[in-house]
């Protein structure tokens, strides 16, 4: 028995040798497409306008940028697949994992612990088809170099909207280069990969939901092709539903995706494109939503999760909106004297959460996770209150959450402004230039989530796989190796992560100075757009953090990583090009 671990080790580092070998060999042929002239047709997919062509570049640079090319795609592969592929979990991993190890083990495919179906069903494919836990890692970071490619192709595809770039091609395919690089690179694209939650297919999901969103723009809204935005329209749409879905805090992004999406829309004539994009629309969420609305029927904690949410993370105001009423008497559907008791149970949790996890939540000052799941504390409490009548306790739920936005509203922006502030200010923590990633710490902790789930510890004596992949994790808990991220990587991260907040003031401020100047609009106001665009995908995300959770979550931050490094790079480049422009305009008055 001693050797089995050590033999399954072995056979993982040569299978990983042999994926990585043939994986190198597919990017070396991807960089060499997307350097010729096959590549950028399919890259078009459809054949482009006299200004849309690419100039010409010279063989030498073509060549050096095929080499880096291959470069950091082998690199992002060796730094992936030379780690460990078991996937680390953590406490909540039993709602994403438990319906397919029920499904597997001839029970039925649910909801547990409120959880979407689509990462579960996810899971379930991938332990269906493969039988071992590893595969799941494989695919998550497949997936992941999938994205960092789908960000060359965004790049590359983005320069039609400023088809007379002052910003030399080559300067400006240097720049897609760094940014894929950089998100390929990081050791937190590695780390989130290798997690057992849905945040490991965001990055994935995110890529192809603003490549679609920007070719409707383009076909749309300056190309004009009827057929071409349709198709991306539908694609957009549909890409959005299953980021939501799959991570929640990507509703509020819907707002700022349907903004072309209404645009067009509201265009004259384009009929059949209309109705098309409409019953794509329709179609698309029914296919999305309405099993998720079948499945969450017999879960209860689906109906109880949000409003239990919004109550522990308003905690503070909803104690102090107690009191008031108390002192003022006032009218409401709630016995005073159990009020009364209420209150003084809340006041007194809060306390203790302070005491017990002081500063797991700086900016709320409080833990919210101990109101919500310590045994005995004010959830467990109002649980036993309303006893089974779930909707009576939600509804209470509510009732105080609003009862704090109407009686104190400006405490509740002042919520929002400081979670705001995590995400812009002073730096962006979307980018993480940690020097160690403690891989033995994550193990750690996920053979003890492993461990304190009984359900998983029963369903692994009938699923071998469980039961392998409990051992390996607890073998990786005693020898996990250290991971360093390069020195080089942690000092473009750092940059960027200073530099975000001042870089995205600075291009607002362009972008509405070009939409002032008309000569300059002209030029460069598609681009100031595509900026603005970028800034709203990012806030309306993060405002949605911050009205129902909170920024101290990080997960709800780094899951953001590819459309900050994006929006960012689409800063860069509008400053670049005002720049530019401004000189040649000197030079012209001269």
């Amino acid at each position: 028995m001693s050797r089995k671990p050590f033999a399954r080790l072995l056979w993982n580092q040569r299978h990983c040798m042999k994926l990585a070998a043939r994986l190198e060999r597919a990017f070396a042929l991807l960089s060499v497409a997307l350097n010729s002239n096959i590549g950028r047709t399919l890259e078009m997919t459809a054949a482009p306008a006299s200004n849309e062509s690419y100039p010409t570049t010279s063989s030498l640079w073509r060549i050096c940028y095929g080499i880096g090319l291959t470069g950091v795609f082998a690199w992002a592969l060796w730094q992936r697949f030379s780690l460990p592929l078991d996937p680390i979990v953590d406490p909540d991993f039993w709602g994403y994992l438990s319906p397919a190890l029920r499904k597997l083990t001839g029970s039925e495919f649910g909801h547990t612990q409120g959880r979407n179906f689509l990462y579960p069903g996810f899971l379930y494919l991938l332990l269906r088809a493969s039988g071992d836990f590893r595969v799941i890692t494989i695919v998550q970071h497949l997936l992941g170099l999938a994205a960092g490619g789908v960000f060359l192709l965004t790049w590359r595809r983005l320069r039609v909207f400023v088809p007379e770039s002052l910003v030399r091609l080559r300067l400006y395919d240097g720049l897609g280069l760094v940014g894929a690089a950089t998100y390929l690179l990081a050791a937190e694209t590695t780390r989130i990969e290798t997690q057992l939650r849905p945040e490991a297919v965001c990055g994935f999901l995110l890529s192809f939901n603003l490549y679609f969103t920007f070719q409707f723009i383009y076909y749309s809204f300056i190309s004009e092709r009827r057929t071409a935005a349709l198709v991306y329209g539908s694609a957009s749409v549909v890409s959005l539903l299953f980021l939501a879905s799959a991570r929640p805090s990507f509703w509020f992004t819907a707002i700022v995706v349907m903004v072309p999406l209404a645009a067009f829309f509201v265009r004259r004539n384009w009929w059949p494109q209309k109705i098309g994009l409409a019953v794509a629309t329709v179609l698309s969420g029914m296919l999305v939503l309405w099993p998720e609305h079948v499945l969450s029927r017999n879960d209860e904690v689906s109906q109880t999760f949000l409003p239990t949410m919004l109550f522990v993370i308003h905690a503070d105001l909803i104690r102090d909106q107690m009191a008031a009423d108390l002192k003022e008497n006032a009218s409401l559907p709630f016995a005073r004297d159990w009020l009364e008791r209420l209150y003084t149970a809340l006041n007194a949790e809060i306390v203790k959460s302070e005491i017990k996890y002081p500063g797991h939540y700086p900016s709320l000052k409080f833990d919210p996770e101990y109101l919500w799941f310590e045994p005995g504390s004010i959830s467990t409490q109002l649980h036993r209150e309303f006893g089974h009548n779930v909707s009576a306790l939600c509804a209470f739920y509510r009732f105080y959450y609003w009862r704090t936005w109407r009686y104190q509203p400006l405490r509740q922006l002042q919520k929002v402004t400081t979670q705001f502030s995590i995400y812009y200010f002073p730096k962006c923590p979307a980018y993480s230039p940690m020097k160690i990633w403690p891989l033995l710490d994550s193990y750690q902790r996920a053979a003890t989530c492993l461990h304190s789930v009984e359900d998983y510890r029963k369903i692994s004596t009938a699923l071998p796989a469980a039961a392998d992949f409990m051992v390996q994790t607890d073998s990786l808990a005693q020898n996990a190796p250290i991971v360093e991220q390069p020195r080089l990587v942690r000092i473009a991260l750092a940059v960027l992560a200073v530099g975000y907040l001042p870089w995205l003031l600075a291009a607002m401020i362009l972008s509405v100075f070009i939409f002032w100047k008309s000569a300059r609009r002209k030029q460069l106001r598609w681009l100031a757009a595509l900026v603005l665009f970028g800034c709203g995908y990012n806030a309306s995300s993060c405002l949605e953090g911050a009205i129902v959770n909170s920024l101290d979550v990080h997960r709800y931050i780094t899951v953001q990583m590819y459309a900050t490094l994006l929006t960012q790079f689409l800063a860069l480049w509008l400053i670049l090009e005002f720049i530019l422009e401004a000189r040649q305009h000197r030079r012209a008055v001269v």
